[in-house]
C-alpha cells in the first residue's frame, strides 16, 4: 500500500481519537459542572480542598516558630471544618469562632493556674481532675454568657492543660492568631464565592436569556409572553417566534414545484409572517422585549433545533402538547435535546405570572433553573413559594436544608414550604392559589421508573392555573 495512504489514515485516525476525546473532556466537564451546583456537593467539595490548604498553612508557620504547639491544629481543624461545613449556620461566625477559640484557650489557662495554685506542680505528663473540670466549667460559662458558643471553645480549654514544652500562655497566643487566619480565609470564601456562586455556576442565571418560542397550537400566543416575560428579566433578552411550514416538493425530492405550488407555499409563508409579525408587535409594545420572527419549513423537530443553533437561543419555550394522554413525540423530543426547553400549559388568558409554585424533588441544577424562572416571572411584586413533599415526619429536617439552600442564592420575595402530603394531592389543593406551577421533567429518571410512576405532570391535568414543565439540556 501507498505509504502516503497510509500516512494519511494515521493522521485521520488520530484526529478522530482527538476529536471523540475532547467531546469526552466537554461531556464530563458539563456533568462536573451540574454536579456541583449541589450546594451539599460544593461544600464538601471546598472542605476537602481548603481546609487541608490552611492547614498547611499554619504548620508550616507553627514549623518557623518553635515556640508554637502541635496541639494548636486539633481544635483549628474541627473549628474550620464547622464553619465550611455549615456557612450560614449557627456557628459560622468568623468572630465567634475567633473569640470562641482563644476563649477557650484562656478558661484553660485559668484551670493551669488555679490548679497549680491549689494543689502544686503536677508535672508535664499529668493533668489534675480538677483542673480539667474547671476548664470545661469555665469555658462553657464563658462562652454561654458572651453567646460564642462553639464545640472547639472546650477543645482548646483542655489542649492547654497537656501543652508540653510551651508554655500555657504562648499556647493561648497561638490559638488567638491561627484562628484568625482561618477566619480571614473563610470570610473571603464566604463572601466573594459562596454566596456568589449563583453568578459563577448556575447556567440558567447567566444564560437563557435567548428565548425561541415555536408557535404551535391554539395557546401560542399565550406561550410567546410567558416567554418573553423570562426574557425581559435580562437585560441581552431576545425572543424569537418560528413558525414551521410543511415541507416543499422540493425538500421532498429533486423535483422543481410547479407555478401553483409555489404560489400555494408563497401564499402560506406570507401568512405565517404576517401571524408572527403581529404577535412579535405586540410583545414588543407590551413588554418592550426584542422580538425576531423565523419561518421554516420541513420536520417540525428538526427545524425547532436548527432555528434555535441558528438564532443563537440557549432556551425554548413551546405550548404543551399531549398525544393520547402522554407527551407528545415533539414534546418528548425536545425533552432529550440539547436546549433547556420549557413545555407551558396554559389554562385561559393570563399574561402575568404573580405567584409561582415551584414542586422540588431533589437539589441540583434543574431545580436552580425553575427557581430562576420563577423569580424572573413575579418580579419584585409577586411572589415565589419553593415546596418539597415529604412522606415522613422523619425527612422534615434535611428537607427544610435542602430548601434553605437552594433559595438563599435567589432574589425577590421567596417562601419555602415542606408538606407532609402526596405532591398531586398537594398540587390539587393549592393549585388555585397560584397563577402558575413549575415542576421538573423528570428527565433524570431512568425509563422504568417514569413507568413505573409516571411524572407529575402527566397526573396534574385539571388544575387551575397554568403549569411549566421544565427539562434541562444535555
Amino acid at each position: 500500500m501507498d505509504p502516503r495512504h497510509l500516512a494519511a489514515r494515521a493522521v485521520a485516525r488520530v484526529g478522530a481519537l482527538r476529536d471523540r476525546i475532547r467531546r469526552i473532556e466537554r461531556r464530563e466537564m458539563v456533568a462536573f459542572g451540574r454536579w456541583i451546583e449541589n450546594t451539599n456537593n460544593l461544600l464538601h467539595l471546598s472542605i476537602l480542598l481548603i481546609i487541608p490548604v490552611l492547614i498547611a498553612v499554619v504548620t508550616l508557620i507553627s514549623n518557623s516558630v518553635s515556640t508554637l504547639s502541635f496541639l494548636l491544629f486539633p481544635p483549628l481543624a474541627s473549628g474550620s471544618y464547622t464553619l465550611f461545613s455549615d456557612p450560614e449556620g449557627r456557628y459560622a461566625s468568623p468572630v465567634k469562632f475567633v473569640v470562641a477559640l482563644t476563649v477557650g484557650a484562656l478558661c484553660g489557662l485559668v484551670a493551669v493556674g488555679f490548679t497549680g495554685w491549689a494543689y502544686g506542680p503536677t508535672g508535664t505528663a499529668l493533668v489534675h481532675p480538677s483542673a480539667a473540670a474547671l476548664a470545661i466549667f469555665l469555658a462553657g460559662a464563658t462562652t454561654w454568657a458572651l453567646d460564642v458558643e462553639a464545640p472547639s471553645a472546650f477543645s482548646t480549654a483542655l489542649l492547654t492543660l497537656v501543652t508540653g514544652n510551651v508554655n500555657p500562655e504562648e499556647y493561648v497566643v497561638s490559638i488567638f492568631f491561627a484562628s484568625v487566619v482561618i477566619a480571614i480565609a473563610f470570610t473571603v470564601w464566604r463572601e466573594q464565592f459562596y454566596e456568589r456562586r449563583a453568578e459563577y455556576l448556575y447556567g440558567t442565571v447567566r444564560g437563557d436569556d435567548h428565548v425561541l418560542v415555536p408557535m404551535r397550537g391554539e395557546t401560542a400566543t399565550q406561550t410567546a409572553f410567558f416567554a418573553a416575560r423570562l426574557a425581559t428579566a435580562h437585560s441581552a433578552g431576545k425572543v424569537v417566534l418560528l413558525d414551521v411550514l410543511p415541507a416543499t416538493p422540493a425538500d421532498e425530492s429533486d423535483a422543481t414545484p410547479d407555478t401553483t405550488a409555489d404560489g400555494e407555499l408563497d401564499a402560506d409563508a406570507d401568512a405565517s409572517v404576517e401571524r408572527l409579525e403581529s404577535c412579535a408587535h405586540n410583545l414588543r409594545t407590551q413588554l418592550g422585549v426584542p422580538v425576531e420572527i423565523a419561518v421554516a419549513r420541513g420536520d417540525p423537530l428538526t427545524a425547532t433545533t436548527e432555528a434555535a443553533a441558528n438564532t443563537n437561543s440557549d432556551l425554548v419555550v413551546t405550548p404543551y402538547e399531549e398525544d393520547r394522554g402522554l407527551l407528545s413525540d415533539y414534546i418528548r423530543g425536545l425533552f432529550g435535546g440539547s436546549y433547556d426547553t420549557v413545555a407551558f400549559r396554559s389554562t385561559g388568558e393570563t399574561y402575568r405570572w404573580r405567584r409561582v409554585l415551584v414542586l422540588v424533588a431533589r437539589p441540583g441544577d434543574a431545580a436552580h433553573a425553575m427557581i430562576d424562572f420563577a423569580t424572573r416571572l413575579a418580579g419584585k411584586t409577586g411572589s415565589v413559594s419553593v415546596t418539597t413533599c415529604i412522606s415522613s415526619e422523619v425527612e422534615r429536617r434535611p428537607a427544610e436544608s435542602k430548601l434553605a439552600n437552594l433559595v438563599e442564592t435567589a432574589d425577590g420575595n421567596i417562601e419555602t414550604r415542606v408538606a407532609r402530603s402526596e405532591v398531586t394531592a398537594f398540587i390539587a389543593s393549592n393549585a388555585a392559589s397560584y397563577d402558575l406551577v413549575v415542576l421538573g421533567s423528570s428527565g433524570d429518571r431512568s425509563p422504568a421508573s417514569r413507568f413505573i410512576s409516571p411524572p407529575t405532570f402527566e397526573r396534574i391535568r385539571e388544575i387551575d392555573c397554568d403549569v411549566a414543565v421544565f427539562d434541562r439540556g444535555h
